[in-house]
């Protein structure tokens, strides 16, 4: 990045819709509601030929006490303490108001650049309004419009002075590629950030989660439940390896979701752990697998990405053993298709199991992207049937030819029977189960799709 720009403004302005104009991609939650954007988003932008790192903030309130306002507050300000260069953003329909002013004083006592950006300016309506920003002192205005994308020209032409070499269009468009959907053939590349969606329900710890493993108060915490209301990306790295950690909204159920903004922060974890290839499962050990957690860890296995359950504020148990005993036992029964799913005690407040659970993200993440030989698999298919063959169809033993992996990510198969569509689901969870015993392959989703007819791998093993 050649740069970093923060968006800053009194809330409701359009600094969400100008921060997803810039990155090319819906990534913040916009609303007619004011104060949707709690904590400091960061994406990869590009305008023209130059690319930077831009900031999304909370809207500035005029309050500085340690109430959910003023904590929005100081995320904010340590997003201009990290930036090149500040876009402060006005509505120029509304004009300059009396809080407008206040933070362009403040911001005239910074070192930091200021680009006054008077967005909201299509049409006549916007006109008077940036006219008036010239009394700001911030030099002069910016006319855009981030919903329509116009005036990106001039702002362009503003950022320029701020930006290094150009970057080259191909390089990047291959940058931001995204991770390949579910079914692609993709090898894991240690260079390549793994994505790690942190998900729960409301107030069990994730963001706090988040914080004690970057080792700094990077994300808005408090006892507030609901307060992250978007997914939050954050690069980092454990061990050598690089992560893209995700913050998610809680996941409540649906029948008790009534206002619009909690729908669309609910859609945008679900694209969270959709795009995600690890999701770490966030539990309160307190109110221990309430049908809430059971209900998104079989969203996480329906999508088919790999997980690990993290059981949070395990130091206010005092009976561990018995606690851990009981988990397991709940899992077994409510999540027999996420077998041997690893659970890992944790302590956001303490730091405790950190580690742990970050190893076993990790050997998780390399289950899921584990394939196994052809011949191997067909070896263990016949010493299988002949252990415990298939039920009899219509008199006659159903035949099981072949097996063979058709795909990672999940690890994916591909079962050639004689009738398919004979075969029970109990024997097909048979398998399942008990390839997860015999490959090492345990929590992570398993697939294994039922053919008919000529082996088609015959003459390529």
């Amino acid at each position: 990045m050649s740069f970093t720009a923060a968006i800053i403004g009194r809330p409701n302005v359009g600094k969400s819709t100008l921060f997803n104009r810039l990155v090319g991609q819906r990534l913040a939650l916009v609303d007619d509601l004011p104060g949707v954007t709690r904590d400091r988003r960061e994406g990869k932008a590009r305008l023209g030929d130059i690319e930077f790192r831009v900031i999304d903030t909370a809207g500035l309130e005029d309050v500085t006490d340690q109430s959910l306002a003023g904590r929005m507050r100081e995320q904010t300000e340590r997003a201009i303490d990290d930036a090149d260069v500040v876009l402060m953003v006005i509505d120029a329909r509304a004009g300059v108001t009396p809080m407008d002013r206040h933070f362009a004083d403040l911001l005239r006592r910074r070192s930091v650049p200021v680009l006054l950006v008077a967005n909201k300016s299509e049409g006549k309506g916007g006109i008077a309004g940036a006219y008036e920003s010239f009394e700001l002192g911030l030099g002069d205005p910016i006319a855009i419009s981030a919903e329509h994308g116009e005036g990106l020209s001039d702002l362009f032409d503003a950022l320029v002075p701020y930006a290094g070499e150009p970057v080259d269009a191909a390089e990047g468009a291959l940058a931001d590629a995204p991770s390949a959907a579910d079914g692609e053939a993709v090898e894991d590349d240690p260079a390549k950030p793994i994505q790690l969606a942190i998900v729960g329900r409301p107030n069990v710890g994730k963001s706090t989660l988040i914080n004690r493993l970057l080792g700094e108060d990077r994300l808005l915490t408090g006892p507030e439940a609901g307060i992250t209301r978007d997914s939050i990306a954050i690069e980092w790295a454990w061990r050598g390896r690089p992560i893209k950690l995700i913050d998610t909204a809680g996941l409540r159920r649906k029948s008790v979701i009534e206002h619009k903004l909690e729908k669309l922060s609910v859609a945008d974890t679900l694209r969270a752990i959709r795009f995600a290839e690890l999701v770490v499962l966030v539990v309160d050990a307190t109110q221990m697998l309430e049908k809430q957690d059971l209900t998104i860890a079989r969203m996480i296995e329906d999508e088919g990405r790999s997980i690990v359950l993290a059981v949070n504020k395990w130091d206010l148990i005092e009976n561990k053993p018995a606690a851990l005993e009981k988990l397991r036992d709940r899992l077994q029964i409510s999540l027999p298709q996420l077998q041997g799913l690893t659970c890992i005690p944790v302590s956001g407040a303490t730091g405790a199991g950190l580690d742990k659970l970050m190893k076993a993200g990790l050997d998780a993440h390399a289950v899921w992207n584990r394939r196994i030989p052809t011949p191997k698999l067909n070896r263990w298919l016949a010493e299988v049937q002949e252990r415990h063959p298939p039920p009899l169809v219509d008199g006659r033993r159903l035949r099981l030819r072949y097996m063979t992996q058709a795909n990672t990510r999940p690890p994916t198969f591909a079962l050639f029977s004689s009738k398919p569509g004979e075969l029970p689901d109990s024997y097909r969870r048979y398998l399942v189960n008990l390839m997860r015993e015999t490959f090492d392959m345990p929590g992570t989703p398993i697939r294994v799709m039922l053919r008919k007819g000529a082996n088609p791998y015959a003459d390529k093993d």
